[in-house]
C-alpha cells in the first residue's frame, strides 16, 4: 500500500519530488499499487522505489532513474520508458506491451514473465 505523502510530492512535480528525495536519502519511498496512468514522471528519481503494482499505462517515463526500484507487478503498457536507467530493477511479472524502451538501460535488471509484446528495445542495453 502506497504512502500517501509519498504519492502526494510526487503529484506535486517532479522537481519537489527528486529535491525532497536528495534531502531524506535513507528514506525508500513505497509508492505500491499506485494509480499513475497518464503520469508526467519524466527524469523522476524513483530509484529503489517500491513501485510494485504501480498502474504506468501510458506514463511519461523518458529518462527516469529506476536503479534498483521494484517493478514487479507493474502495468507500463504505453509508458516512454526511452533512456531510463532501469539497472538492477525489478520487472517481475511486469507489463511491458507496447512500451517504448529506446536506449533504455536494463543491465542486470530481472525480467523473469515479464511482457515485452510488441515493446520497442532499439539500442536497449539488456547486459
Amino acid at each position: 500500500m502506497a504512502n500517501q505523502q509519498h504519492l502526494d510530492l510526487l503529484k506535486q512535480s517532479v522537481h519537489i519530488w527528486n529535491q525532497w528525495r536528495q534531502e531524506h536519502p535513507d528514506i525508500r519511498p513505497d509508492l505500491s499499487g499506485s494509480d499513475l496512468a497518464w503520469a508526467r514522471l519524466s527524469n523522476a528519481d524513483l530509484s529503489g522505489v517500491d513501485l510494485s503494482g504501480v498502474d504506468f499505462t501510458w506514463a511519461d517515463l523518458y529518462r527516469a532513474n529506476l536503479i534498483k526500484a521494484n517493478l514487479s507487478q507493474a502495468n507500463l503498457s504505453g509508458a516512454d520508458l526511452s533512456g531510463t536507467h532501469l539497472c538492477r530493477a525489478n520487472l517481475c511479472g511486469a507489463n511491458l506491451s507496447g512500451t517504448l524502451l529506446y536506449r533504455a538501460d536494463l543491465r542486470d535488471a530481472d525480467l523473469s514473465e515479464t511482457n515485452l509484446q510488441k515493446a520497442v528495445l532499439e539500442e536497449t542495453v539488456l547486459n
